[in-house]
């Protein structure tokens, strides 16, 4: 329940990220340069939640084994 979580948070956050990130490539038409869009973007809280949905994303995808030592030692012995 909690990668389902995890899962659905990473996506609205990194939505939210690239479509502000998408409004604000209009600075690049008012007359900022590329150096000081980039620089604008990652000191934003928005290129913060791209990342952070990126986490969840990864975390919510990872898989654990349980019983990692039955899966290994389940033989017999004959």
């Amino acid at each position: 329940m909690f990668k389902l979580l995890f899962y659905f948070l990473g996506i609205f956050l990194i939505s939210i990220g690239i479509f502000f990130t998408i409004i604000y490539i209009n600075l690049l038409t008012i007359g900022y340069s590329f150096f000081e869009f980039v620089n604008f973007i990652i000191r934003s809280p928005i290129f913060w939640c791209i990342i952070i949905g990126i986490i969840f994303i990864i975390l919510s995808l990872e898989r654990r084994i349980r019983n990692e030592l039955l899966l290994r030692h389940n033989f017999k012995l004959e």
